[in-house]
């Protein structure tokens, strides 16, 4: 069996197939069908159980045929994704336009936005005022070109050098739960696979003892908006692909721990005894699921043990601690995850995601966004830093950006010091770092307001994602997606999963690498 088409057998067939069979014996009523579906299931997953129970037993021989990459020779090994939620202001932090300080006030004229789409939230203004950063920007040298990096991030400023800056990240969608959506699953419409699920499905695990997709939530001071399981989930495939979710207040994982005066030897004689009913249901059944639903139990069983010492951090330094500052010792705080997604990886897991929500500043950007960046600049550098250090970086992707930007125009109203920002999907900025793209340089450029994707002479592009060719210079989420997929050792195109008659994969019909971002 290929890797990139790892369907468990209730996949391969599909309701027309089954019909064909039911009908050529003139099975018609519903529990007929029911039944002899079930037989049929049962029969045919005889031989894949019994590979999918080896699998079980040694998950470590999955992993190790995988390290190198699926289809290619892999650069990372692994990935850390630090998601800003909401939208931050590529405007106050990473894309610089003085031009747009000769325009304070003015309405952004009417050829720059040439009928794009807002949000009813600005829909209703009489007019669009051009809104310039209050913030300084300072030019930071580079392998290539400076980069300019705004005041709100001093820490992250220092280590450019590492870093591989993205200015025209686009997508279509304008709305918060469609984009994260889309960008998380490849799709705006719920139901699809999270790009963790899609990893762990095509790589595996490594470290028997924790997941091999871990996502963290880091306290944020506004943190208004809600995150819904989904965006870690494993949607059409099998559980044990989905995130697992580190809490960090009570059990860091819910239902973890044993209830009171149930000893570790009683959980383990549960678990026996549990397992054996699962596997007589499977193979009366034949459904995938449960034997994920056995897998799941075991690594819950192991991960009593291994997340307890993960989440121990006493034995860090306090050089490592004041490298990521002393918030690093809070637990729930972005630079204490950001600590943990080291450790993690350290520890054989292969995707580790943190969400930092609050980046939607509809109203005072300012206040919100410097107190978000206070959370997330030390630890950001750091864990570039500490990476290095350790020798991690060079096979370890870190990807760092939101959903969408933030508009060139204020929002509610002209102010120069409490601005707001509406939501801009056209162009925002993303970066990367180690697991092979170029360290020090940027990719892709915007017209003077920020506002379009423009090519090396300024003349605006209007791209649309393209499943036959890319427009240079820029990058749509699926591009993102399968530029990821590509340096982890996958290609994008052969990642697979065959769901209602349809192979789905996380790009969907779309996605290009962006090559020029490759070392």
């Amino acid at each position: 069996m290929e890797p990139a088409r790892r369907c468990g057998v209730s996949e391969r067939y599909n309701n027309l197939t089954l019909l064909n069979v039911m009908n050529e014996f003139g099975i018609f009523q519903e529990n007929g069908l029911s039944q002899t579906r079930r037989q049929l299931f049962g029969r045919a997953a005889l031989g894949l159980g019994t590979a999918s129970l080896a699998q079980l037993m040694g998950p470590s021989l999955q992993a190790a045929t995988t390290s190198e990459g699926m289809h290619h020779k892999a650069t990372a090994k692994r990935v850390i994704y630090l998601f800003m939620s909401g939208g931050p202001s590529q405007h106050d932090m990473w894309d610089y336009k003085p031009k747009m300080q000769e325009m304070f006030g003015k309405d952004l004229p009417e050829y720059v936005r040439d009928g794009q789409r807002i949000t009813g939230m600005t829909s209703r203004q009489k007019t669009l005022p051009v809104c310039p950063s209050k913030y300084k920007f300072t030019r930071q040298e580079n392998n290539q070109d400076g980069v300019w990096v705004s005041e709100l991030l001093p820490h992250t400023a220092k280590v450019v050098k590492d870093l591989c800056v993205v200015h025209t990240t686009f997508t279509e969608a304008i709305n918060h739960d469609p984009a994260i959506t889309y960008i998380q699953t490849g799709s705006q419409i719920p139901g699809r696979p999270s790009m963790g699920s899609w990893l762990s499905y095509g790589l595996g695990n490594v470290n028997e003892n924790l997941p091999g997709y871990v996502v963290m939530h880091a306290k944020s001071s506004h943190a208004e908006q809600s995150l819904f399981g989904r965006l870690w989930g494993s949607g059409f495939m099998p559980s044990e692909h989905q995130g697992v979710l580190l809490r960090s207040q009570g059990d860091p994982v819910l239902y973890l721990g044993n209830p009171k005066d149930v000893t570790r030897s009683d959980r383990r004689n549960q678990l026996d005894a549990l397992s054996a009913l699962n596997y007589e249901q499977h193979q009366r059944l034949g459904d995938p699921e449960i034997l994920s639903r056995i897998k799941q139990h075991e690594m819950a069983y192991r991960m009593q043990t291994s997340v307890p010492e993960l989440m121990d951090l006493s034995s860090e330094s306090d050089e490592t601690f004041k490298l990521y500052g002393e918030e690093a010792r809070q637990a729930g705080t972005f630079s204490a995850c950001c600590l943990n997604a080291r450790r993690l990886i350290e520890r054989g897991v292969r995707n580790v995601q943190i969400f930092h929500r609050g980046w939607d500043a509809h109203g005072n950007l300012p206040r919100e966004h410097e107190s978000q960046c206070k959370d997330i600049d030390q630890a950001c550098a750091a864990l570039i830093i500490d990476l290095k250090r350790k020798g991690m970086l060079e096979d370890t992707l870190v990807v760092w950006g939101g959903e969408f930007g933030r508009t060139a125009y204020c929002q509610g109203g002209l102010k120069k010091e409490n601005y707001g920002r509406d939501h801009h999907p056209r162009c925002f900025t993303t970066w990367m770092a180690g697991g092979g793209v170029k360290p020090g340089i940027t990719y892709g450029k915007t017209d003077d307001f920020g506002y379009n994707i423009a090519d090396a002479d300024g003349n605006v592009l209007k791209p649309q994602p393209d499943k036959e060719k890319h427009t240079p210079g820029t990058m749509h989420i699926h591009d993102l997606n399968a530029t990821i997929l590509h340096l982890l050792g996958i290609d994008h195109k052969k990642l697979t999963y065959r769901y209602q008659g349809r192979d789905f994969r996380l790009t969907d019909i779309h996605g290009h690498v962006i090559k020029e971002l490759l070392a």
